[in-house]
């Protein structure tokens, strides 16, 4: 069974950085994409930022976090980390990475498998 495990949450003061990682267990991989997700206080879950990797590698980010925050992934350890840099205040949210099965990358949260527990990121002002 697919497991995702996040880690690398915190409380920083904006303008810092923070990696999330999200080691996945449990399946093969090789025809997958990873998404991170954030729930606000208050709001509804919103995409972040995804990555697949088969037939190349594909990057999608929201507007919101375009030129600060970088997605990647290792394949050998099987971990996709969010690379979190000049944090702000509004960044401030649960954080979870999701998986799912296919090449086409996809903002919607309907649209993967599995998912995490979710880490907290706090930014202080």
């Amino acid at each position: 069974q697919v497991q995702l495990v996040e880690s690398g949450g915190g409380f920083v003061q904006a303008g810092d950085s923070l990696r999330l990682s999200c080691a996945a267990s449990g399946g093969t991989f090789s025809n997958y994409g990873v998404g991170w997700f954030r729930q606000r206080p208050g709001k509804e879950r919103e995409f972040v930022a995804a990555v697949t990797w088969n037939l190349g590698t594909h990057y999608a980010y929201a507007d919101s976090v375009k030129g600060r925050f970088t997605i990647s992934r290792d394949s050998a350890k099987v971990t996709v980390y969010l690379q979190m840099n000049s944090l702000k205040p509004e960044d401030t949210a649960v954080y979870y990475c999701a998986l799912r099965q296919g090449v086409v990358i996809t903002r919607r949260s309907y649209d993967y498998d599995y998912w995490g527990q979710g880490t907290q990121v706090t930014v202080s002002s």
